[in-house]
């Protein structure tokens, strides 16, 4: 099998036209002159958890951001770097794939043989179980040429093993020693960008030359903060599924008489199904996040769904498409108490027929009460990182399940007077992370590639490559690095009464922000999804001509540019050390010092640490 990484594939025509795109870089990375400027030291988001993360993370936590400029840019201390000596970097995929990977491989390929041509770069086989075995293939252009803009990871092959354990890392370490990397790039989501910052801080302590990036790359779009506006993948997985989900709502409205009940991947998060539901406009959205913030049960649910078919029925509309997440199932609270306790007993060493018999009274009544494909289901073990198999429940099942039951009841009672009701169930998952990438996540993985490059030019370890201000034209995206510790959060969770738990630091999922603008946006067109039949079909990915250029509606909507307005901050201090300086006049000081108190005041009460428990999600 080893012999098949690399290869060159068999093209179609259409996928020989892609791999002849060359993406745009924007002007700060342009040329062989690599510009950055060094910024403040950074903090995390959340200041409760700062004492834990900085005594986790000595020699990485609280290092600047990195911004990378233009040859037109006036800095006075920003590096000026032109000696670009030859390099070794290794790069490995980890997690699942993501359309879009290729291009960040392709992009650190180009910038290091840019800068100098004796620079080599190997990717590990077979994702970190080809690391710890020291498994390599150089990559060349020849190798390259038929993977550039291309979907999956097949070039290397890929794992979703964690590099966690301390015999893992020291098997990096060895093998990053071994072959002398300079740098070790991994190319991943939230886990996989954890176990780089954790990678990066024991090579500095172990004084290991070999430098760590991580590229932010997921389909599930929750590696999102401060630092991070969007992640490889995410745009062409959305946009797809949503051709898809629109197919269905067609079908569905010339029918006339079917429930489509369409789950989505995207793990604990529900990005992708918000980002879908705003490109397609179904009728219906089962967020994660509005589900636990609201603690809805799965009775609630269900009522919540057979309320919204009625009210169609009544407008003579018996069909309709409704998405929910995968990770709906683990928000609803008294499932995941359910699932805590299964995972819990299996844990154990329990085995699964014997599980029944040993849950608690009320978590055994749940289980007997759902379906039998569901309860085999929630026996799996659970992944790595302790959440449940998602992908192998069928929560869309279950809950086309729930509602059938609840509509016959009503149809008998006489409260409901529509037809039958008919449910049709889809898992969206696996369909759409092997597709072409988007043209936008072409360009933003070729660029982010590029990025890793500058990173390591300006000798960063423990930095995550980052693009801001990506709403607009790639020539005004913003190029830049930020420390994965300023990422890092510590979670508090709450297991019952005394048994409240400090988690380890860790970058985690991103939820959808239920006071975002996207999730406004949504809210503020549910009822016309609802009711009046707006499909909407974005049509099948274009490379050229209208759409072509179209971007995530959940990116463009909200006001971002962390990295950019950071910059304007400093501008502004900048100015006030220059006006309000030792010979300003009284006037000009007393206004600067009441200006600056009453700032500070209100900084202070925003930046105030949260007491709040963590909820599991």
């Amino acid at each position: 099998m080893e012999a098949d990484y690399g290869i060159a594939r068999e093209l179609s025509d259409l996928q020989k036209l892609r791999s002849q795109y060359q993406p745009e870089l924007p002007p700060c990375l342009q040329g062989t002159t690599v510009r950055v400027e060094l910024g403040d030291a950074t903090t995390c988001a959340d200041p409760s958890g700062e004492h834990v993360i900085s005594r986790s993370f000595p020699h990485t936590y609280g290092q600047p951001l990195a911004h990378f400029l233009r040859a037109t840019a006036k800095v006075a201390d920003a590096q000026i770097i032109t000696e670009h000596p030859a390099k070794r970097v290794g790069v490995v995929f980890c997690g699942r794939q993501s359309p879009g990977g290729h291009n960040v491989i392709w992009g650190i390929h180009d910038a290091l043989k840019i800068h100098n041509p004796n620079s080599t770069l190997l990717g590990f086989l077979g994702g970190s179980e080809g690391l710890f075995a020291q498994k390599t293939l150089e990559i060349t252009n020849d190798i390259l040429a038929t993977y550039k803009n291309q979907g999956g990871y097949d070039m290397l092959g890929r794992t979703k093993d964690q590099i966690r354990t301390s015999e893992q890392v020291n098997a990096a370490m060895a093998a990053c020693k071994a072959l002398k990397l300079d740098a070790l790039i991994i190319i991943g989501g939230v886990t996989s960008n954890t176990d780089a910052a954790q990678l990066a801080e024991t090579f500095a302590e172990e004084k290991c030359q070999t430098k760590v990036v991580g590229v932010p790359v997921t389909l599930n779009g929750d590696l999102k903060n401060q630092f991070v506006e969007a992640n490889v993948g995410f745009d062409t997985i959305c946009k797809v599924n949503s051709q898809l989900i629109s197919n269905m709502c067609t079908d569905a409205l010339s029918a006339e008489k079917y429930y489509y009940f369409i789950r989505l991947m995207g793990r604990k998060a529900s990005h992708v199904a918000l980002e879908c539901t705003l490109q397609s406009h179904p009728n219906m959205v089962i967020l994660g996040e509005e589900v636990a913030a609201s603690k809805l049960t799965l009775f609630d649910i269900t009522n919540k769904i057979c309320d919204a078919v009625q009210a169609r029925a009544e407008q003579d509309k018996n069909h309709g498409v409704i998405l929910l997440p995968e990770g709906l199932i683990e928000s609803i609270p008294e499932v995941y108490a359910l699932l805590q306790e299964i995972h819990g007993l299996l844990t154990q060493g329990v085995s699964a027929d014997k599980i029944s018999s040993q849950l608690s009274p009320w978590a055994s009544a749940l289980f007997e009460f759902l379906p039998p494909f569901i309860k085999k289901q929630l026996l799996l073990h659970p992944e790595s990182d302790d959440s449940a198999q998602l992908s192998q429940i069928e929560t869309e099942k279950l809950i086309a399940h729930l509602v059938e039951t609840e509509m016959n009841k009503r149809l008998k009672e006489g409260t409901y007077k529509g037809k039958k009701f008919n449910a049709i169930c889809h898992f969206f998952g696996y369909q759409a992370r092997g597709s072409l990438p988007s043209k936008f996540d072409c360009d933003y993985a070729y660029v982010l590639g590029h990025v890793c490059y500058h990173i390591l030019a300006a000798g960063l370890n423990g930095y995550m490559a980052t693009l801001t201000n990506l709403k607009n034209p790639v020539n005004k995206w913003r190029c830049g690095a930020a420390p994965i510790t300023a990422m890092m959060s510590v979670k508090r969770y709450g297991r019952g009464p005394g048994k409240a738990s400090l988690g380890k630091p860790a970058v985690h999922p991103a939820t959808v922000d239920l006071k975002g603008k996207s999730y406004e946006l949504l809210s503020q067109n549910a009822t016309k999804f609802l009711l009046d039949d707006v499909y909407r079909n974005p049509g099948p990915l274009q490379f050229d001509g209208p759409g072509a250029d179209a971007k995530a509606v959940t990116l463009c909507v909200e006001d971002q540019d962390y990295m950019g307005r950071i910059k304007k901050l400093q501008e502004y201090l900048d100015k006030v050390r220059t006006i309000v300086k030792p010979g300003c006049s009284q006037d000009v000081l007393k206004a600067a010092l009441s200006a600056m108190s009453s700032v500070t005041d209100i900084l202070s009460v925003m930046a105030s640490p949260s007491s709040n428990v963590s909820t599991p999600f």
